[in-house]
């Protein structure tokens, strides 16, 4: 460190060209650096989806999903797979460990998935293109009033997807609403089977006539014209005049028994907007692994491109509502405003401590070299920032080396000429004189304690590094973004800080005490005195302390993180289970006009049942209602936004007696709903056979959970109910007419569901609509209707005879299974829920307690409680391994600063004084211990215990240089009550925004903040006393030393 503090002073003019060069390349490197909102906390997963319409959810189960779910198991580091079979689709979610990255989890997928037999009806399994935190551009398709959704649909679908996907880091385009065209034939079975044909005739028939075929070539003279049949079906006439068959020497057409529409397959969701019942929405999905800000920018432009452009039809425009770019924005003002903040804090608290503005400004410039390197290393790394790790940065610890440098470069320069030392004390001195050679000696003094130091904030940060799971990945962005500012800080101590010194500082140092260093001096000294004379008295009180922490410790409640605040609110509707589309979004409709007549509430969009792609497992039943929220300095005085969910959830309960609402915001729900496998932030899995059973202790279940203060939003996952008409095939009485169940079935699955009769091709386009085929309404909107279903049957003399379903099947109304879930090949029932006005580790402890002991599993059932809770077990339990580690290295260091035993030990005995200020702050501010909160503890080991150093390295050069015991340890006083108390308070005010900080993008460092500034507050007091007491009663140095009253001091 020495012959690096000798070379800059030598190469002062390079080492502030090296400073100017760092803050340009940085600001320009900054200019490049993608900001994310959130980090994806979520392992690599890939989802499996699978449509077959007409399928229940047993069949689903059981022809789908299982077989698929055999296929993909035994895939390495498969961890989890869970799975939710409903009507016509199948959801297989594989959760993987962090081993695979997101793409090689996926080719292994591929791989098995392309090694499977085929499934029932040829269903083909897709792989979805959505993540948690995927979503990044949210649109509505808004056309003149002669446009209706089916038409804004075909843009949608044929036009805007295509567009969208090439853009560069986008992956698909999810779309909700409108309605998917299609051609309609509804087909009079009393004019078709008196023509002597069957449905599934008619299909066979329709398909033969909607055909090209090649003929090979044809030569033609010297050229060869290829031969072409074209028989396409191209518009509506053309499949009226389609002929079926004959009867009596006439030709029967398609518009002899059946009516040709453009229609529409069925809807399975309706998304809605404000005061617009009916929209047609896109949410377009970024890649995973690509960068946000990029990404958003490329669709933006895109929009803009489109909507200028003539590819859309006059009229018709790409309206936003709602882009990542927002909440970027927001949380990225935020913590820049927090950081600049304590960025003036600090110079300022630094100038008020040395009283030479000059000395501030060589230690402010350390904070823009070190941020501005790390963003270099970031970019030059093709890593992401994001709030948490920028936001949680604290530069009070990245400057309190630069802080320990310039304090004792200060107060050599204030030493008399006379007692400057004017030969160097080593050969990497040589040639540097005068002011220049008291730089280097003042530098040199303090190198050594500045770079253990500094290795021991680094090992302090080892956790961050070793987290894994979620939090690792919330967490190790900051991590590596501290590595790269601490290299930064430590760099500009030992090069740019001396150098800026010997430009910026005098020769002589007239003042090196301010007042309030004066004041402080005569209020501690005496204070010290007494300490140092009544030990036992000290040592009783800090033993008290330490006994309220581990007391107020026990009070502290427990959460995994706090909730980012995204200015948004997500909430979630279950309606009754059977509802159906049309009438559960006439309540819908309601439901967002009353959220959105709140002021608070910027607009509202509705999403109702699921999108037509199947990305969305959720019935009929389900409503989301996304409603970003105006800025809070445009609310209502008085008004946060828990008052506000309060206010909105009274008046939906209210309205809307029996429906269950859940209150989240989009990011968050995503996130959790992807960790824990369900709709909800936490959730009791209970795993089981029978769904009856299930369903009743799910419901006993619940019966304890209403009784825990704190737990809101609970409701059991519906599993049956589904109403079912079930046809149930006579076989002998079937056999008699000579039909198989099949024919029955497959007359049935036309009839009533629909098949499809190819495709029609739009002239002069690619665009293809199917043709469906199904009877005329009312022939089968109705139980009874289905019962009197003709089926024909071919008579013995040729002719086609009638006869109505029920002589050859039962049709009745049953219940059935709606939604089965599964996790790991075993059946499981959720219990949904979140807590909110308490912490999570007490309300889930309390919960537990409650079921154990009023709930009886039956037998071959168990309990799993996952989401936020699992994830703060499994980093409490990660904590608790390498932390300790954490704190060996740290020992470990230390000796080898000190060499002695004891002198490491006294060096650490300063982290439980540093862990007392940070609980009484969480105690008195009312915030659970969070592995933010823990994170904040890691940094005061780092700072309480360099603090350390610097008193025992004081002492110990006191005590080599002759002084006596006594006059020692009140001399460390003395010297280093002000390097110990800028370090700890700067390092507090550094994060002291953060910490009251309450806009958006701030919640999840604050726990951090708020630990590290109440250690800090507290540290100084505690350290400059007890450690000397301490050193007094441990240590071996000076036990024999003679008194020596007039010793001089040795430069520092």
């Amino acid at each position: 460190m020495n012959a690096l503090i000798a070379n800059a002073l030598k190469h002062r003019m390079l080492m502030v060209g090296l400073f100017v060069l760092v803050i340009i390349g940085g600001l320009i490197a900054f200019r490049q650096l993608n900001i994310e909102a959130y980090p994806d906390p979520t392992p690599p997963m890939v989802t499996i989806i699978t449509q077959s319409q007409g399928l229940s959810a047993e069949e689903i189960e059981r022809y789908i999903t299982i077989p698929i779910e055999k296929q993909v198991a035994g895939i390495k580091y498969l961890r989890n797979i869970r799975t939710i079979s409903l009507y016509g689709l199948s959801n297989v979610n594989l959760q993987f460990t962090f081993d695979y990255t997101y793409d090689e989890a996926l080719q292994q997928v591929l791989n098995r998935l392309g090694a499977m037999p085929p499934l029932l009806n040829n269903a083909q399994p897709q792989i979805s293109p959505t993540s948690p935190i995927g979503e990044i551009y949210r649109y509505k398709l808004a056309g003149p009033p002669n446009y209706s959704v089916l038409d804004l649909k075909t843009l949608q679908e044929w036009v805007l997807e295509r567009r969208f996907r090439m853009v560069p880091g986008v992956i698909d385009v999810v779309g909700w609403g409108g309605k998917i065209k299609t051609f309609e034939l509804e087909v009079d079975i009393n004019k078709l089977l008196a023509f002597g044909m069957t449905l599934p005739q008619l299909l066979q028939t329709l398909n033969n006539s909607n055909i090209n075929v090649g003929g090979n070539t044809v030569n033609i003279g010297p050229q060869a014209a290829v031969v072409r049949g074209v028989g396409l079906i191209r518009s509506i006439e053309d499949l009226n005049n389609t002929m079926l068959t004959q009867s009596g020497g006439n030709p029967v057409l398609v518009r002899d028994v059946a009516t040709a529409k453009v229609g529409h397959q069925p809807r399975l969701g309706i998304a809605g907007k404000d005061d617009e019942d009916d929209i047609v929405q896109g949410i377009v999905l970024m890649r995973r692994g690509e960068q946000s800000m990029p990404t958003i920018v490329r669709v933006q432009e895109e929009v803009e491109r489109i909507n200028d452009s003539g590819i859309l039809p006059p009229g018709v425009r790409i309206e936003r509502i709602y882009d990542r770019k927002d909440l970027i924005d927001i949380t990225t003002r935020t913590v820049l405003h927090n950081m600049l903040f304590g960025i003036a804090l600090i110079v300022l608290l630094q100038w008020v401590f040395l009283g030479n503005l000059r000395s501030a400004v060589i230690v402010g410039a350390t904070i823009p070299f070190a941020l501005l390197f790390a963003v270099g290393i970031l970019v030059l790394r093709g890593e992401s920032a994001n709030l948490l790790s920028v936001g949680a940065i604290d530069f009070g610890l990245i400057v309190d080396s630069t802080v320990i440098m310039v304090e004792a470069i200060f107060r050599g320069l204030g030493q008399p000429f006379e007692r400057r030392r004017s030969t160097p004390l080593d050969k990497h001195g040589v040639g540097l004189t005068g002011k220049l050679l008291e730089i280097y000696h003042s530098a040199s003094s303090v190198g050594r304690s500045i770079f253990f130091s500094a290795g021991i904030i680094i090992a302090a940060f080892i956790p961050l590094f070793t987290l894994r799971g979620v939090e690792g990945y919330i967490f190790g962005p900051m991590a590596k973004t501290y590595a790269y500012a601490l290299a930064g800080g430590l760099i500009a101590t030992f090069t740019v800080t001396p150098a800026l010194s010997a430009y910026l500082l005098p020769d002589k140092v007239t003042e090196t005490e301010t007042r309030i260093v004066r004041s402080l001096t005569a209020i501690y000294i005496p204070v010290l005195r007494f300490g140092l004379a009544n030990r036992m008295v000290v040592l009783g009180v800090v033993t008290g302390l330490l006994l309220l922490v581990m007391y107020a410790g026990q009070m502290l409640g427990l959460e995994f993180l706090p909730k980012l605040e995204e200015g948004n609110l997500w909430i979630r509707a279950t309606l009754p289970s059977t509802i159906s589309l049309d009438e559960g979004n006439s309540y819908v409709n309601r439901m967002r006009a009353l959220i959105g007549s709140f002021p608070e509430v910027e607009t509202v969009v509705s999403q109702h049942g699921r999108p037509d792609d199947g990305t969305d497992p959720a019935g009929f039943f389900n409503a989301e209602f996304f409603a970003p929220l105006k800025p809070a300095n445009r609310w209502p005085k008085g008004i946060d936004k828990s008052e506000l969910t309060e206010q909105i959830l009274k008046r939906l309960t209210e309205e809307f007696p029996g429906v269950a609402f859940n209150f989240s915001q989009y990011l968050q729900d995503n996130v959790a709903e992807a960790v824990s496998g369900v709709k909800g932030e936490n959730s009791i899995k209970l795993f089981g056979d029978d769904l009856g059973t299930l369903t009743n202790t799910a419901n006993a279940i619940r019966g304890q959970l209403e009784k825990v203060p704190g737990v809101a939003d609970l409701a059991v996952f519906i599993s049956l109910g589904q109403p079912t008409i079930q046809i149930d095939v006579d076989r002998a009485r079937a056999a008699r007419y000579g039909l198989t169940p099949g024919d029955i079935n497959a007359t049935i699955r036309a009839a009533i569901g629909g098949e499809a009769a190819g495709n029609l091709y739009e002239p002069g386009g690619d665009r293809f609509f199917p043709i469906i085929v199904r009877l005329a309404p009312q022939y089968r909107q109705s139980p009874e209707a289905i019962q009197n279903l003709r089926i024909g049957v071919q008579g013995p003399s040729g002719g086609m005879t009638q006869i109505p379903l029920s002589d050859v099947a039962t049709v009745q109304l049953v219940s059935g299974a709606a939604y089965i879930y599964r996790e790991n090949q075993q059946r499981y029932l959720p219990i949904k829920f979140s807590v909110r006005d308490r912490d999570l580790g007490s309300a889930i402890a309390e919960a537990q307690e409650r079921v154990a002991g009023g709930v009886r599993l039956p037998p071959g059932s168990r309990l799993d409680w996952v989401g936020e809770f699992g994830n703060l077990r499994d980093a409490i339990a990660r904590l608790q391994i390498v932390v300790p580690i954490s704190l060996a290295m740290i020992a470990l260091l230390l000796f080898l600063n000190f060499g002695s035993g004891v002198d490491t030990l006294l060096a650490m005995s300063v982290i439980p004084m540093a862990v007392i200020g940070g609980v009484f702050a969480l105690v008195l501010t009312g915030t659970p211990f969070s592995v933010s909160a823990a994170i904040g503890f890691v940094a005061l080991f780092g700072i309480s215990v360099m603090n350390g150093i610097l008193l025992l390295s004081q002492y110990n050069r006191l005590i080599e240089a002759g002084f006596e015991r006594w006059a020692a340890l009140v001399r460390t006083g003395e010297r280093q009550m002000r390097p110990v108390l800028m370090t700890c308070i700067i390092a507090g005010v550094g994060l002291l925004p953060a910490a009251l900080s309450t806009g958006i993008g701030s919640q999840v460092q604050k726990p951090l903040a708020v630990v590290v500034v109440g250690g800090m507050a507290l540290a100084p007091i505690v350290i400059l006393i007890t450690l000397p007491v301490l050193i007094s009663i441990f240590s071996r140095h000076g036990r024999m030393a003679v008194r020596r009253e007039h010793v001089r001091e040795p430069a520092k």
